[in-house]
C-alpha cells in the first residue's frame, strides 16, 4: 500500500477545544505518525503521515472536527512520505 502525508490547515474554533488531543488519539488508532499543533492565527496545522486510507479517515474527522469545535475550513496538501516517531502535539 503507498504512504504519503498531508497537511491539513484547520480553520474555525480549534483552539481550547482539545481538537489537537482528539485529532492525536484518532491518528494513533489508525496508525499514523505526525503531529497537530496550534498556530497563532487560531488556526489549527495538522501533519498526518501513512496508508492512504487512514488519512482518508482521519481527514474526515478533521473536517467535522470533535464536540465542542466548529471547523469553518480545512485546506489539505498532499506530499512525499516522511517518517515522524509518533503523533505528536506540539
Amino acid at each position: 500500500m503507498a504512504k504519503q502525508c498531508v497537511k491539513i490547515r484547520v480553520e474555525g474554533r480549534v483552539q481550547g477545544v482539545f481538537f489537537r488531543k482528539h485529532t492525536q488519539q484518532r491518528a494513533v488508532q489508525l496508525g499514523l505518525t505526525g503531529y497537530a499543533k496550534n498556530m497563532q492565527d487560531g488556526a489549527v496545522e495538522v501533519i498526518a503521515c501513512g496508508e492512504d486510507a487512514a488519512l482518508e479517515q482521519l481527514a474526515s474527522f478533521v473536517c467535522q472536527g470533535p464536540p465542542g469545535s466548529q471547523v469553518l475550513s480545512a485546506d489539505t496538501l498532499i506530499f512525499d512520505y516522511q517518517s515522524y516517531s509518533g503523533f505528536e502535539i506540539l
